[in-house]
C-alpha cells in the first residue's frame, strides 16, 4: 500500500499525473516557440511534473535506481525553472534558464515513458525485450526524440519572448 491505496492503484495515479504533465508540458512547449505565455498551463505542466517526479520516490525500492536519479534530475531542474518564472520573473538570463530547464525535465518525462512504453506495450517490448531496453528500436526512438526536443528547446530560448512577465 501507498498513500492508502493498493500499489496497483497508486501506479495509476502516478500515471495520470505523468501524463497530465507531459501533455500541459507539450502544449506549453509549443506555446514557447510561438512566445505565448500560457500561465495557467504553465502552473500546470510545473505541478504536475514536480508530482510525477515526487510520486516515483513512494514506490518501494531497496536500493537507488537509475529511475531515482532522473527524479532528483528533473526536481532539481523544475526548482531552478520555478525560480526563474516566479522569483526572478524571466527577467535577463533567467528567460534562458527557465525554458532550459522547464524542458529539459519534460524531456526526462518523455525518455521515463518511451522507457515504460518499450517495457509496458506488447507491440514495443517485441521489438526491445530487455530490462531495460537496449535495442536499436528502442536507441533509435530516443535518439529521435532526443533530437526533437535539442532542436525546439534552441528554438524556443531563441523564441520565448513574453511580452508581460507572470508576476
Amino acid at each position: 500500500m501507498v498513500l492508502g491505496m493498493s500499489l496497483s492503484a497508486f501506479t495509476m495515479v502516478h500515471v495520470i499525473i505523468s501524463l497530465i504533465g507531459i501533455v500541459s508540458g507539450v502544449i506549453v512547449m509549443f506555446g514557447m516557440l510561438g512566445s505565448h505565455r500560457m500561465p495557467g498551463l504553465t502552473a500546470i505542466f510545473l505541478l504536475f511534473t514536480i508530482l510525477t517526479s515526487a510520486t516515483g520516490f513512494l514506490f518501494p525500492f531497496t536500493k537507488l535506481l537509475p529511475s531515482h536519479m532522473i527524479g532528483i534530475l528533473s526536481l532539481v531542474l523544475l526548482a531552478i525553472a520555478c525560480i526563474a518564472l516566479y522569483g526572478m520573473n524571466l527577467s535577463g538570463v533567467w528567460r534562458s534558464i527557465y525554458v532550459l530547464t522547464a524542458m529539459a525535465s519534460l524531456y526526462l518525462n518523455v525518455f521515463v515513458l518511451i522507457i515504460q512504453g518499450f517495457l509496458k506495450v506488447p507491440v514495443l517490448h517485441a521489438l526491445a525485450p530487455s530490462v531495460p531496453p537496449a535495442e536499436p528500436p528502442f536507441a533509435v526512438v530516443q535518439g529521435i526524440v532526443l533530437l526533437f526536443f535539442v532542436i525546439v528547446i534552441v528554438g524556443a530560448v531563441r523564441r520565448f519572448r513574453p511580452a508581460a512577465t507572470f508576476a
